[in-house]
């Protein structure tokens, strides 16, 4: 069975829409069945996770530290309202008079070396935020992914061990029936009980790691169980299904698909523009000012002031500023020294992870060829194992074979059943990890619209 694979442009917000009918569509399948498909775990998954959620909400963080960055180039412009009361005789004036007037101010920088890179800095963190949540919808589908198919494996596997168990529990009663007629003895009928019992703690076993399987499931899931409520089982069963692969060309896709890589990258393009803004603490900053005030009314003095020409009047300023550090005592130059450090480490572990793509592929290709010629020894043996099975057992009906013979016989039929649903099991697993290392889980598709090239 294969997972529902997101194209280019999927946007999270379209998954939302989905939102008011999948908890509809679960609960009426528990209450049917309580089963669920992959494709309805993916769904809710990705709709209720809490570390998907979680992720969702750095990606909004992100949006505001954005404008943070970008603020810089844009102008400041502040507006002050002073008033009071004045007291005092002057000739022709009151005593007491109350006054007040505007003040504004307004700067807009010319030259800043930090801009640009705070610009280009704001959208790769942005661009950063969306990867890690990318990344996170990978680790949590994977997770729900690999869980159902366990849930899946061990479903079938108690099967498998009650179906031997029960055909052993037929041979107990025909040895008890054949033990009461005075044809065989009472060892033939103790060795066929034991047998039969032996597979209790493996049923157990087996139903144990199911619910454990699904429990895990539901926690991906970010399903709450109800009081006394089982968890939800998985619906379907494990297919096995030959994969033909270029595995070059799936090598040079994962390079420019995967979410970690694409982070990677986005680091060391972060980390280069931190060290330009710590370097534009060389350049000289330059902005335009204008500041200017409004006085209402008349006669309004400065302070200590003795002749009428010392009235404030309204009045408006405008020039620039100029700032230059001068003396770094190595505060701008420590600073971008450590910024370049953590560059350079952010651009060779992009180097190892590209590197270990190829190597983790080559890995996966080999172990599903492996596991192939596996599952084709273990399909033919099995059907062999089968035949051999109930030739010994109807033998051993007519006293013909030994309880010996058919322990074995049996003991040798489960193996081979046992280790064909296994191979299966293990081809899933491999497949999932096969999707999860080209990227095939999620296809981020940049926004054009910020325009970083």
């Amino acid at each position: 069975m294969k997972p529902r694979v997101l194209t280019p442009g999927t946007r999270w917000r379209s998954t939302t829409i989905l939102t008011l009918f999948i908890p509809v569509l679960i609960a009426s399948f528990a209450q049917i069945g309580k089963a669920i498909t992959l494709d309805m775990v993916l769904q809710t998954t990705l709709d209720k996770n809490p570390a998907i959620a979680q992720a969702k909400a750095r990606l909004e963080e992100a949006a505001g530290e954005r404008l943070v960055l970008r603020s810089i180039m844009w102008p400041d412009a502040k507006v002050g309202v002073p008033a009071g009361v004045q007291g005092g005789y002057r000739a022709g004036e009151s005593a007491t008079k109350g006054f007040g007037f505007a003040r504004g101010s307004f700067v807009q920088p010319l030259f800043n070396a930090a801009v640009p890179p705070s610009r280009r800095r704001g959208d790769v963190d942005l661009l950063i935020a969306e990867q890690q949540l990318n990344i996170t919808v990978v680790e949590q589908l994977h997770t729900a992914r690999l869980a159902f198919y366990t849930a899946l494996y061990n479903r079938e596997l108690q099967s498998i061990r009650e179906d031997q168990r029960q055909r052993l529990e037929q041979t107990v009663a025909s040895q008890n029936d054949r033990y009461e007629a005075g044809l065989t003895d009472r060892s033939a009928l103790t060795s066929a009980t034991v047998q039969a019992h032996e597979l209790d703690s493996q049923i157990e076993s087996a139903r144990r790691a199911g619910v454990a399987a699904q429990l895990k499931m539901a926690e991906v899931m970010g399903e709450a169980l109800a009081p006394g409520a089982g968890p939800v089982g998985a619906e379907g069963e494990l297919q096995f299904a030959r994969m033909i692969v270029d595995l070059n060309a799936e090598t040079a896709s994962a390079q420019k698909r995967r979410a970690d890589l694409k982070l990677a990258r986005l680091l060391v393009r972060a980390a280069n523009e931190a060290e330009r803004i710590i370097e534009a603490g060389y350049y000289p900053a330059i902005a335009a000012a204008v500041s200017g005030e409004y006085i209402p009314v008349s006669g309004i003095h400065r302070e200590d002031s003795t002749r009428r020409t010392e009235d404030l009047s309204s009045e408006i300023r405008a020039g620039a500023v100029y700032t230059w550090r001068v003396v770094d005592n190595g505060k701008v130059a420590g600073a971008a020294s450590k910024q370049r450090a953590a560059r350079e480490i952010n651009e060779l572990t992009c180097r190892k992870l590209e590197a270990n793509v190829s190597r983790e592929l080559l890995r996966i290709h080999n172990d599903l060829e492996m596991i192939e010629g596996r599952q084709k020894s273990l399909a033919a043996a099995s059907d062999a194992a089968e035949q051999s099975a109930h030739l010994v057992e109807q033998n051993l009906a007519g006293g013909i074979a030994s309880q010996l013979e058919y322990r074995l016989t049996e003991t040798g039929f489960l193996e081979t059943k046992t280790g064909l649903l296994d191979a299966i099991y293990q081809h899933n697993l491999a497949v999932a990890e096969w999707d999860r290392a080209t990227g095939r889980y999620f296809q981020f598709s940049e926004d054009t619209a910020l325009n970083l090239h």
